[in-house]
């Protein structure tokens, strides 16, 4: 693996760093005009595809082996395998079903689903359905852990770094399979299931453990809006590749067994040289000029975007949004550019209507340069009839909390700090434990949190999703309109959001979705009682 590293990015970042733990967030407050990223970029060492070359590929429908009872039962074995992902080059995954992204998941609200794991890789894994609203056994706790044939029971115990060791006594530890069981009782959204095992997300996510849930229902049907072929999902990930084709990444233990954490060079974040959407490198889709609905997750580890739809001749085209992590807008926003950070989902329309058959529309990251500037293309094939719509009422049971009606308000902050001798990234101060309470919240309540970060930090709520209040004590921005389960702080900012915490009693988590801090101390503990 070559570390072809920008001299002035690292420095940068550690300088920065550095300069937080010492003074806290007046020396982020800086970093609020730094450019959008967090984290180090590896270089890839072998050649590279030229962009808009391979097909888009649409990641397979799992098929149910059950919809008896009124639910669906599905079954997915976590298998190494190999995969073509630069052309002409074979790369060892670790995946869902034996191909990356794993196999989606078309599932109808309030249907449940109970989805079967088999573990045959060489770690133990955890399953987390991102934005599911799922009961406490189900939903992927970061112990709870579905153990490979030959791993003892009795080395469950997890720590980050070497020199410590804890144990969670409410871990559910299962041999070789697991049921995961999702009611659904939820709204149609963009959902994406990944692994969630503690100190070793990153990592694991890297080498292919994610893949998408589609959640509908009648009234989503209703709307016209564009489907079929003209609805694609499109999971962006970043990755670089080591000389022999293998996934580079700066792990300290590369068998993912004993030592969690990364190389210090990449402490703030891993972030690679080649942009995947569905595990293609920066894929182009013929299309008819027609509207399509994009279905856009960052399944980046670290890496955050600004998309723009460029058309050949340079002239912007609009992302039209309708949904966010959880469903639905009320009613449709109109973006030119759109930042999505780790684990946000945009559901938004294009609309090639009227584009020359044979021109092209880019999808760039204006976050980006060189390489990773380009995300993907349309190539417009045909000329089509097109039936679809956009309405201006799009949703109507989105949930109305006031602040008045919230029992109490929290604030948390994200920041760098020391853990145990070593760098760690901490919410109040501390880093995870999974046997300490950190947040116990009633059944019902409704609650205020104020989060404020340092560097940029995507944080997500398990179980429930949230609206977004406020930024610095401003209006919240376009983009974060609707019910998000993941909200990107910026540098020096703090966001309010509101929240009822219903559906499930249970032990659920709230932490950083940059991986690299997940990783390293930066989750905590949500009791709902």
């Amino acid at each position: 693996m070559r570390e072809d590293l920008t001299r002035r990015r690292v420095l940068g970042i550690g300088g920065a760093l550095g300069l937080m733990a010492a003074t806290g967030l007046s020396a982020s407050a800086a970093l609020a005009r730094r450019p959008s990223i967090t984290g180090a970029e590896l270089r890839s060492a072998v050649p590279l595809p030229p962009p808009f070359h391979v097909p888009l590929p649409i990641p397979a429908v799992l098929a149910p082996v059950s919809t008896s009872g009124g639910a669906d039962r599905y079954e997915i074995t976590q298998r190494a395998a190999s995969a073509e992902i630069l052309p002409g080059v074979r790369t060892a995954l670790w995946t869902y079903g034996g191909t990356f992204p794993g196999p989606t998941i078309e599932s109808r609200r309030g249907r449940p689903i109970t989805v079967t794991h088999h573990n045959e890789l060489p770690v133990p894994t955890v399953v987390h359905l991102h934005g599911g609203r799922t009961p406490a056994a189900s939903d992927g706790y970061p112990t709870d852990l579905v153990l490979p044939e030959g791993w003892p029971a009795a080395t469950t115990h997890m720590g980050h770094g070497s020199a410590h060791v804890m144990h969670d006594p409410r871990a559910a530890v299962t041999q070789l399979t697991r049921d995961y069981t999702f009611p659904l009782d939820q709204r149609p959204a963009l959902l994406w299931y990944h692994d969630h095992r503690m100190d070793f997300t990153a990592p694991a996510i890297w080498r292919g453990l994610a893949g998408l849930q589609i959640v509908r229902d009648d009234a989503e049907d209703a709307l016209g809006l564009p489907s079929g072929r003209r609805e694609l999902p499109l999971m962006i990930a970043d990755r670089a590749f080591a000389g022999d084709g293998s996934l580079a990444y700066p792990a300290l233990d590369p068998t993912l067994r004993e030592r969690p954490g990364v190389l210090d060079a990449y402490i703030a974040g891993v972030l690679g040289d080649v942009i995947l959407v569905n595990g293609a490198p920066w894929p182009v889709h013929e299309a008819d000029a027609a509207r399509y609905r994009l279905r856009i997750l960052n399944a980046s580890n670290a890496r955050h975007y600004e998309l723009e739809a460029v058309g050949d001749d340079g002239r912007p085209l609009d992302l039209v949004q309708i949904g966010a992590d959880q469903g639905l807008l009320a009613a449709p926003v109109t973006h030119r550019l759109l930042p999505i950070a780790p684990a946000e989902r945009y559901d938004v329309i294009i609309d090639f209507t009227g584009l020359p058959v044979g021109s092209r529309v880019k999808i760039v990251n204006r976050l980006g340069s060189g390489r990773t500037r380009d995300v993907m293309a349309f190539r417009i094939a045909r000329k089509a009839t097109d039936d679809s719509r956009i309405p201006a009422t799009l949703s109507t049971d989105l949930p109305g909390w006031r602040r008045s009606e919230a029992v109490r308000t929290r604030e948390f902050s994200f920041r760098t700090g020391r853990m145990r001798g070593d760098h760690g990234w901490l919410i109040g101060g501390l880093p995870f434990d999974p046997a300490r309470s950190d947040v116990t919240v009633g059944l019902g309540d409704v609650e205020v949190w104020r989060l404020v970060a340092d560097v940029h930090h995507p944080v997500h709520l398990h179980l429930v999703g949230f609206r977004v209040l406020s930024r610095s004590g401003r209006p919240p921005l376009p983009y974060d309109a609707g019910l998000k389960d993941t909200v990107s702080l910026r540098p020096g900012e703090s966001v309010e959001i509101i929240t009822r915490f219903d559906g499930y009693r249970g032990r659920y988590l709230f932490h950083c979705h940059n991986a690299e801090h997940e990783d390293m101390g930066m989750m905590a503990n949500l009791e709902v009682i």
